[in-house]
């Protein structure tokens, strides 16, 4: 449960360093401050929920998103990596459009997700048949 809570705690911290820093950030990695600000708000919206919902989530259902998020975090930034070695522009975009985008799916699935009551319950239900 700490190991949740501190990954939506980085989240936040990263989404507010994103906020905070757009223009400087977004000058380092090549986009626009727009983007390092949409991106900065899903962070924070993403970590949010995060730790909003530790206690009322099965820890299975978060470990297997957590996996899912960390695993294309790895393989966007490579590819983000990639793309700038190469002398291409929209490696800071790919990964940008990562961070946007994923810490909303993440939240979604996690909001989505059967409560730890709901399961409870229907198994008290079921082993009372």
């Amino acid at each position: 449960m700490v190991g949740i809570v501190a990954d939506g705690v980085v989240k936040v911290l990263l989404g507010a360093a994103f906020v905070i820093g757009a223009t400087r950030l977004g000058d380092l990695l090549g986009v626009p401050a727009w983007l390092m600000i949409a991106s900065g708000v899903a962070l924070l919206i993403g970590g949010g929920i995060e730790i909003r919902y530790v206690r009322s989530r099965p820890m299975r259902t978060y470990t297997r998103l957590m996996i899912a998020y960390d695993s294309g975090w790895v393989l966007t930034a490579l590819a983000g990596l990639l793309m700038a070695r190469r002398g291409s522009s929209a490696g800071g975009e790919v990964w940008m459009g990562y961070q946007t985008a994923a810490p909303i799916a993440f939240a979604a699935l996690l909001v989505a997700a059967t409560s730890i009551r709901t399961t409870s319950d229907a198994r008290a239900k079921d082993s009372a048949h």
